[in-house]
C-alpha cells in the first residue's frame, strides 16, 4: 500500500471515530518566534501557551516524543509524554509528517539547551495526505521547484526568505517615495491602446464593451496624464505584461514601479535612483554593500557614468549613428546577434550596445544620453539633437531601469510617433487620446521605471528571474 493509501485510510478512520480532522480554528496565543523571544518570561510564570504549526519532524523514544513544528515564524521543538497525555498520546499514531496540529502547554529547556513545550494536550488541525519531499533530496530539481512552489517553500526555508525580502524591498521603496510626497496611484491594467514602450501587448476581449483590449506593456502615458491634471509626484507598482520571450532577465508578466516628477529632469531622477538603492541596501542589510554572484557592490558610491554612443563606437571602431543600416546588420550577425526581418535601427543599437557594453559593466552605472531614433517619449538632448535625454541604470550587467526628461512638446510628439511608424516600428501605435491630453500643457517632467524583478534578483544574490518570483509561468505539462 502507497503512503498517500496509508494516510488516506488513516483520515477515514478519524471520521468513523467522529474526530473532525479538519477543524475550522485553533486558539493561538503564541507564535515559535514569540515564544523564543520570550522565553525567561514564560517560564518565571510557568505561563500556558498555544501553538500551531505543521510536523516537519518525529522522533520517538519509547513512552516519549519529540516533534518540530513549524509555522510562519519558524520552528519549534514539542514534547509529547504519555504519562501527561495519558490515553490521548495513543492518538499520535494517526499523524504523520506535514499534519497540522494545535499544542497547549509549558515551555522549558532540554539538556541540550533547546527551548521546547512540554504538550498538555494537542489536537489535529488538518490531515496531509501527501508526504512531503524529503529534506535534503526530494525537491531540487528547477522545474519542479516551479510547478510546485508550495512544496519549494516548505522544504527551502531560503526560498521563502527571497519572497519575504521581495515584499520587504517594494515597501522599502514605498515608504521611500512616500516620505518625499510622492502619491501612489492606480491606473488600468486593461487599455484600448497599448503605448509607453515598444513591445509585443497581449491581447484579450472585452465583452461588456464589445472591443478588443490589451493588457498593459507600460502604465507611462496613463500617469502622465495625472502630471497634466495637477498630480506633480506620483508612482504606480504593479503588472505589466509584454507577450515576448523567457531569459534569466525576462518574464512576459513582471512588475515594475513608474516614478513621474513635474519640473524635474533625468540628471534629477539620477540622484533619486541613487537614493533609492542606498536606502533598500540600508534598511535590507544595515550596510550599503552587497554581494551579486561574487562582486561586490556598495551604493554609498555615486554610479558611473558612460554615454551610449561614444561607449558603443569605442567597441565598433566607428561612431554608430554613422552607419548605414547594411553595416549594423552585418556586425550583428559577426557577432551572432540574432536578427530578425523586421529588425529597425533603434533595435539593432540597443543589441550591439547590450552585447559589446552592457555585458561588461559590473559597478553600478548610468547609461545616459542614447540616440533619439531609439526612444520617441524623450525629450530631444538640449545640446545635440541625435541625442535623447534618457539614461538606464545597470548593475552587473543587468538594466534595472530607465528613465527620461520626458517629451512634454505635443508638436513634437506626434512627429516622432509618425516618424516611427512610416519606419514600420512593429509595436509603435498612435495613442491620439494621450497626444490631446498632451496638448492641454504638460509641464517639464521626470520619468524613472525599475524592474522590482531584478531588483529583487540583485538583493537576494538570485541567477535567474524566475527565482524571485512567486508563480513563473511554465509550459504546459505533458503527460
Amino acid at each position: 500500500m502507497s503512503e498517500e493509501s496509508f494516510r488516506k485510510e488513516k483520515l477515514e478512520r478519524l471520521r468513523e471515530m467522529k474526530v473532525n480532522p479538519f477543524p475550522y480554528s485553533f486558539p493561538r496565543t503564541h507564535t515559535a518566534q514569540k515564544i523564543k523571544e520570550n522565553f525567561p518570561m514564560l517560564t518565571e510564570w510557568k505561563e500556558e501557551v498555544k501553538v500551531s504549526g505543521r510536523i516537519i519532524t518525529r522522533r520517538e523514544h519509547g513512552k516519549t516524543t519529540f516533534c518540530h513544528i513549524r509555522d510562519g515564524s519558524g520552528d519549534i521543538q514539542i514534547y509529547l509524554r504519555q504519562d501527561i497525555l495519558k490515553e490521548k498520546y495513543d492518538f499520535l499514531s494517526f499523524l504523520d509528517i506535514g499534519d497540522f496540529i494545535g499544542v497547549i502547554g509549558e515551555v522549558f529547556k532540554t539538556k541540550t539547551g533547546e527551548i521546547t513545550i512540554l504538550v498538555k494536550d494537542f489536537s489535529l488541525l488538518a490531515k496531509s495526505l501527501r508526504p512531503l519531499p524529503d529534506k535534503w533530496h526530494g525537491l531540487r530539481d528547477i522545474e519542479k521547484r516551479y510547478r510546485l512552489r508550495h512544496l519549494d517553500l516548505l522544504v527551502n526555508p531560503e526560498v521563502k526568505e527571497i519572497f519575504v525580502k521581495r515584499m520587504k524591498i517594494i515597501n522599502l521603496i514605498r515608504n521611500f517615495l512616500l516620505e518625499k510626497g510622492f502619491i501612489e496611484v492606480e491606473t488600468p491594467i486593461l487599455q484600448p491602446i497599448y503605448g509607453g514602450a515598444f513591445a509585443q501587448p497581449f491581447q484579450t476581449y472585452y465583452s461588456a464593451l464589445e472591443q478588443e483590449m490589451f493588457l498593459r506593456i507600460s502604465d507611462e502615458l496613463y500617469l502622465k496624464r495625472l502630471i497634466i491634471g495637477g498630480f506633480e509626484k506620483v508612482f504606480e507598482i504593479g503588472p505589466d505584461f509584454r507577450n515576448e520571450g523567457i531569459d534569466r532577465f525576462h518574464n512576459p508578466e513582471f512588475t515594475q514601479i513608474e516614478i513621474y516628477e513635474a519640473y524635474r529632469d533625468y540628471k534629477d531622477f539620477m540622484g533619486l535612483t541613487e537614493e533609492i538603492f542606498r536606502h533598500i541596501a540600508t534598511n535590507l542589510y544595515g550596510t550599503t554593500r552587497i554581494n551579486y554572484q561574487g562582486t561586490e557592490i556598495d551604493f554609498a558610491l555615486p554610479f558611473h557614468r558612460i554615454s551610449f554612443v561614444p561607449a558603443l563606437a569605442k567597441k565598433l571602431g566607428k561612431d554608430p549613428l554613422s552607419l548605414p543600416m547594411a553595416e549594423l546588420i552585418k556586425i550583428a550577425k559577426d557577432l551572432e546577434i540574432e536578427v530578425g526581418e523586421r529588425i529597425t535601427q533603434a533595435k539593432i543599437l540597443d543589441k550591439l550596445f547590450s552585447t559589446l557594453v552592457q555585458s561588461e559593466i559590473k559597478e553600478p552605472t548610468f547609461v545616459y544620453d542614447h540616440p533619439r531614433i531609439t526612444t520617441p517619449l524623450a525629450k530631444v538632448h538640449r545640446e545635440n539633437p541625435e541625442l535623447v535625454e534618457r539614461f538606464e541604470p545597470i548593475i552587473c550587467g543587468i538594466e534595472v531601469g530607465n528613465a527620461f526628461s520626458e517629451e512634454n512638446d505635443p508638436v513634437r510628439e506626434r512627429e516622432r510617433f509618425l516618424e516611427l511608424i512610416r519606419q514600420k516600428e512593429e509595436f509603435c501605435v498612435l495613442d491620439e487620446d494621450f497626444l490631446t491630453a498632451l496638448e492641454y500643457g504638460m509641464p517639464p517632467t521626470a520619468g524613472l521605471g525599475l524592474g522590482i524583478d531584478r531588483i529583487v534578483m540583485l538583493f537576494t544574490n538570485s541567477s535567474s528571474i524566475r527565482d524571485v518570483i512567486l508563480f513563473p509561468q511554465l509550459r504546459e505539462k505533458k503527460d
